[in-house]
Parts: C-alpha cells; structure tokens; sequence
C-alpha cells in the first residue's frame, strides 16, 4: 500500500461531528434497527427498541451484540437498517465545512463505526466527499466498533498509519479515550460538553477547528 503517511492525519467522526445526524438520520436507523430486531428475533416493537439500546450502551454498538448474542449477519443488518430514500432531504450540516476541510493541511479521512456504503452517501449528499483520502467504516474494522482498540488498530494497520501522526476529530469522549491511549491527539466536537483531561481540544463546532488546528498539528 506504499509508504506510511509522514503528514499530519485527521481522522473524522461521521455522524454528529461532520453532520447533524440527530435531527432527522438518527431516529430513521434507530426506527429501522427496531424494526429488524422485532422481525428477526420475534419480539415486541418496546422489547426490540429495549435490546437496541442496551447493545449500543453495552458494546459501542447495536449490531455487535446482534452477532455476539444472536448470530446476525452483519452485511444483511447493515443494509437493512441503512436505507433512505431521500438522504439529501435528511441532511443537516453547514456548507462552509467544504472550505475548512479544503484549507486544513494534511490527510483526512472518516472514521465510522456505520458502514462504509452509508459513509460514502451522507459525504456524496454534502458534496465533501472529494476532501478525503479514505473512507473507512465498520466492515473495514472487521465489525469491531470504535471504542474499541481493535476498531483503531485495524484502521492504523490498513492505512499505515503512525498513531502519533493522527489527530481524531469526535463528538464522542470513549472513542477519544481509546484514540490518546493509542498516542493519537484528540478533539471533541460539543457544546455543552466537559473536557476530560485525554482530550487535546474542545471545540463547540467542527467549524472551529481551523482556528484550533495550530495546537494539533506536529511541529
């Protein structure tokens, strides 16, 4: 795959850091998740919904339980849970993003724990998708989700990536924390939010992160 980048690496968040995924994206997956669990696993619409959360509290992420406890196929739940009809009508997010990832130096890729083919099509929808070297998702992490270290370290071995090189950008404080450990620099996306000492910067916008950049990348 070549030589290891020597540059500056940003790795994004997706949902919630790059966009609003809470307004309109979040409840249809959170829909469609709870609708799966009812169909296959033969439960009540409030008993799925239940399982759903407490997989995703438990393990970063629903579909993890569904394969450790249930045996899901996770291409099969992926693409089921993941369909919108309309994702350009769902789209929440602010059009200047486009110039600051245009000016910010260095690589940049997204880091998602959703899967690859969503990534790409919420990045296709905001027109950004030409700012980023790679997009890696949840099958590329072999289904392990962020915050776990394998999440990382199947995504530094892929990519070649040096930790001490990479700067993750996230509206999660877990996956931060897992991301320092590992010798990365850390930004969290937030308002309202407390900075928890693993964490290089707070920022209340990813808008704000050219104006913070001078503090993150190596000297």
């Amino acid at each position: 795959m070549g030589r290891p980048c020597a540059g500056p690496v940003w790795l994004f968040d997706l949902d919630n850091t790059l966009h609003n995924a809470s307004a309109h994206i979040f409840p249809h997956i959170n829909v469609s998740m709870t609708a799966y669990l009812a169909r296959h696993l033969a439960l009540s619409d409030e008993d799925a919904n239940a399982l759903r959360v407490r997989y995703w509290r438990r393990y970063g992420a629903t579909l993890t339980g569904l394969m450790r406890h249930h045996g899901v196929n996770p291409h099969h739940f992926l693409a089921e849970t993941h369909r919108f009809e309309r994702l350009h009508a769902m789209m929440v997010f602010d059009r200047a993003l486009g110039a600051l990832l245009r000016r910010l130096p260095g690589r940049k890729i997204v880091f998602s724990n959703g899967p690859q083919r969503y990534a790409g099509a919420v990045l296709e929808a905001m027109g950004m998708r030409r700012h980023f070297a790679a997009v890696y998702g949840i099958e590329q992490m072999r289904f392990h989700p962020k915050p776990q270290a394998r999440a990382f370290r199947h995504l530094l071995h892929d990519l070649r990536l040096r930790p001490q090189r990479c700067i993750l950008v996230e509206d999660s404080a877990d996956n931060l924390r897992t991301a320092r450990r590992l010798g990365m620099k850390t930004v969290l996306v937030g308002r309202n939010v407390k900075r928890p000492a693993y964490v290089d910067v707070r920022i209340a916008s990813i808008l704000d992160l050219r104006r913070a950049a001078g503090r993150l990348l190596p000297r």
